[in-house]
């Protein structure tokens, strides 16, 4: 875990806002170093939607900030990754952000093949 130079409760409030986001939107852009956390963060929280049972849901629950995100989680995105152990998101580089030089990746769901032709 890294420490993103913030405080544990701010680096928390950081992290579930972003995961929420990326579970919403379908893609964020951050920071190559966020991007990295959240996506790891986010693989978990599907990983929960997986198993499906309310233990998973109250988990995914306390950490999503928002109950129509997790629900979505859980009833949308984590039944199309059923074939697929890990791997939910992906961390693209973009480049250097132009104010400080920062390195900036977008994160993303990965895509599921829909038919046997495009696996």
């Amino acid at each position: 875990m890294r420490k993103l130079g913030r405080t544990t409760a701010q680096r928390r409030a950081m992290l579930r806002g972003m995961v929420t986001l990326l579970l919403e939107n379908g893609k964020i852009e951050t920071t190559y170093t966020r991007a990295q956390e959240v996506s790891a963060k986010a693989d978990e929280m599907i990983t929960l939607g997986k198993k499906g049972d309310l233990a998973a849901y109250r988990t995914a629950l306390a950490y999503i900030t928002k109950e129509d995100v997790a629900k979505k989680t859980f009833d949308v995105i984590a039944p199309q990754y059923k074939e697929q152990n890990g791997g939910y998101t992906q961390v693209l580089k973009i480049g250097t952000r132009r104010g400080d030089g920062a390195e900036m990746a977008i994160v993303r769901l990965v895509p599921v093949a829909t038919t046997e032709e495009e696996k």
